[in-house]
């Protein structure tokens, strides 16, 4: 049992390690004058369990087991943006091809709003 509570352990100190700022902010996009910075959703799950037992037949034995299970995800969720308007936030719906959907909005937005379309 102790070998799963030091594999636990581990593995949650090295998730700890790997959460930090950088992980949920990206690192900032500059285009055409107009900063992004990517969000981005974590999250992991983990479970660990064990067990031992003796026979009680006329066989002599024991046996035991342990496992550990785990799972994560990252979610694009939405971007920041800085331009010479200012600052928004513009969410990021569905899957990772939305992010890049969204880049290419904003950046459409901003070459406009540089050639002065008002179209927005």
């Amino acid at each position: 049992m102790q070998n799963v509570e030091d594999l636990l352990k581990t593995s949650m100190g090295e998730i700890e390690r790997m959460l930090n700022t950088k992980t949920v902010v990206g690192e900032p996009i500059t285009i055409e004058g107009s900063t992004l910075i990517p969000l981005v959703s974590v999250g992991f799950g983990f479970g660990a369990g064990g067990g031992s037992g003796t026979m009680k037949s006329g066989d002599a034995g024991e046996g035991s087991g342990m496992g550990t299970g785990g799972g994560g995800g990252v979610k694009p969720i939405a971007l920041v943006i800085i331009d010479k308007d200012g600052v928004r936030m513009e969410p990021i719906k569905g899957a990772a091809t939305s992010v890049l959907e969204k880049v290419a909005e904003v950046i459409g937005k901003t070459a406009r709003k540089g050639g002065n379309d008002s179209s927005d």
